[in-house]
């Protein structure tokens, strides 16, 4: 193939987020592409949809149809708070088992990811509204995480999206607070907040050590295929220079 000869991650993204795929094109290594298909709901609250979302994951990546994927990323890290590690991991491991390939949440490739880097006590950058924060906190907490504290941008309640919409430098400010706290790192929340660049503030000013959804979840792909290390991610040394040109 001409594009992703080591390499397609298939991609499932809520229908209105605008992050992901920016961001997947950043970090993805030389020689891995993407595809991606979007979840849609009609319900009228986030945790509905993010509900709704879940069981339509598997129909959802059946609109890949015959493409040679590597893997599925399912980049809906707010679902896995609503119904709990047991039934997620029950959702991924069928698709795992009807597809043949990986299936991976962002919420699963943050705990692996959290837990390559040896993290006990943990800063949540949360972009959700109060409705999720609690969720979050037990889920973290649920899988051994000891969160120690939490801060994130306001939301831009005007915008089309309060997440989608929040600006870097806000989500920069919050993780210089986060760095603050007695926590080992900071993990920034979410697949729709942007943080890229405010990734690579937090290495440029020698912020504590910290990682995104969106950068555990594309690691975790391509590293259930060919070992990758994550420390090389965190660098950000191969992908630094294409999200300059974002």
């Amino acid at each position: 193939m001409s594009y992703g000869h080591n390499g397609i991650i298939g991609t499932l993204t809520p229908q209105a987020n605008t992050t992901v795929e920016p961001e997947f094109w950043c970090l993805l290594p030389s020689g891995w592409s993407m595809l991606n298909a979007r979840l849609t709901s009609t319900l009228d609250t986030i945790e509905k949809r993010l509900v709704d979302y879940t069981d339509k994951f598997d129909a959802t990546a059946s609109h890949f149809g015959n493409a040679p994927l590597s893997a599925i990323a399912i980049a809906c890290t707010g679902a896995s708070y609503l119904i709990g590690s047991e039934r997620e991991s029950a959702i991924t491991a069928s698709m795992q088992q009807r597809l043949g390939i990986p299936c991976i949440t962002a919420a699963q490739a943050t705990v692996s990811a959290l837990r390559q880097m040896q993290v006990e006590r943990l800063a949540l950058l949360t972009p959700y509204p109060e409705s999720l924060n609690k969720t979050s906190i037990d889920f973290w907490q649920s899988h051994g995480f000891n969160v120690v504290a939490t801060a994130g941008p306001s939301l831009e309640s005007q915008a089309f999206h309060p997440i989608y919409a929040m600006a870097e430098n806000s989500v920069c400010q919050a993780y210089e607070t986060l760095s603050d706290s007695p926590a080992d790192a900071v993990l920034m929340l979410g697949t729709g907040m942007a943080t890229l660049g405010a990734l690579l503030h937090g290495r440029q000013n020698q912020l504590m050590a910290a990682i995104s959804c969106n950068l555990a979840l594309a690691w975790a792909c391509v590293n259930a295929v060919s070992e990758s290390t994550l420390n090389t991610w965190l660098a950000a040394d191969h992908w630094h220079s294409r999200f300059e040109i974002l």
